[in-house]
């Protein structure tokens, strides 16, 4: 008889797959389930994905139209059946749970755009099919885990954002006050004085392009300019490289104990299997 520690391991390790499904083990939603998590299958999701990329490139050239439009886009509508039938089969497998994945839902926003018709008022959306491209971060863990690995970074980069905010209206409003009476088209408002200094914070043309020439008139303009460059390039830049850095490690390290999980249920499912063939000889 099972216990109960390896029943919710068991129901643990069904809802960290990929493709979790509540079917009985055996039957075949079971099995498809397993089937679509397959290196094999995700290995020629990947390959279509990347195909109708190069197709719909091709789509952009008039010369490759005018030579073969029809087999293009006949070549692009089958990519297009490939993912209806591949979503579903994950709808059939999952149900209930593939609305819980927010990768699934990407995927399904991402196709369903694709199937809206591109005539009339929905031409401009031809142009997003493209954006089936980003699929393949669905389909692949490892883009995955940098997605996830940003989005865990945006509370944090919020705050840094909220801090360079305030850094450039500061500065905005310093520079249009010292620099706007004799350099209008850079500092002539807030505005032009924010856009001139994200230029200097990206050191664009920073020296030669702008502060050499507000220097000609304002000498020691470069007290402003340094401690600002210092500021926003070398500090606050680095701080987000640094938070995106660190949520990527956490990401990888959550995974690397979802594995590790898994493999400790297979451990005692198997230590489980070998007590009832030893049972059963005993008795």
């Amino acid at each position: 008889m099972r216990s109960p520690d390896t029943a919710t391991a068991d129901s643990d390790a069904d809802q960290s797959r990929e493709c979790p499904t509540d079917a009985p083990a055996g039957s075949f939603r079971a099995r498809l389930a397993d089937w679509l998590e397959t290196r094999l299958f995700r290995n020629t999701i990947t390959g279509v994905i990347l195909f109708n990329a190069v197709i719909l490139g091709m789509e952009t050239s008039g010369t490759l139209m005018a030579a073969a439009g029809p087999l293009l886009v006949a070549l692009d509508t089958a990519c297009l059946t490939v993912y209806v039938i591949e979503l579903s089969l994950k709808l059939f497998v999952q149900r209930r749970f593939f609305w819980r994945s927010g990768w699934n839902i990407f995927d399904f926003t991402i196709v369903a755009v694709s199937l809206i018709p591109d005539a009339g008022a929905f031409a401009v959306l031809r142009a997003l099919r493209i954006l089936r491209l980003l699929r393949v971060v669905s389909v692949t863990p490892s883009l995955r885990r940098v997605v996830e690995g940003f989005l865990r970074a945006v509370p944090g980069m919020a705050s840094v954002f909220l801090l360079m905010a305030m850094i450039f209206y500061i500065g905005a409003v310093m520079a249009t006050k010292l620099f706007a009476q004799s350099f209008p088209d850079w500092f002539g408002t807030i505005g032009a004085s924010a856009y001139s200094l994200f230029q200097i914070m990206t050191l664009e043309s920073w020296s030669m392009g702008i502060v050499r020439p507000v220097m000609e008139v304002y000498p020691f303009a470069w007290a402003f300019f340094v401690p600002f460059i210092l500021v926003t390039t070398f500090a606050v830049v680095n701080l987000v490289v640094g938070l995106i850095v660190n949520s990527m490690q956490e990401a990888h390290h959550e995974e690397d104990v979802v594995k590790t999980d898994a493999y400790r249920d297979e451990v005692l499912r198997r230590l489980e299997a070998i007590e009832q063939r030893l049972a059963r000889r005993d008795g």
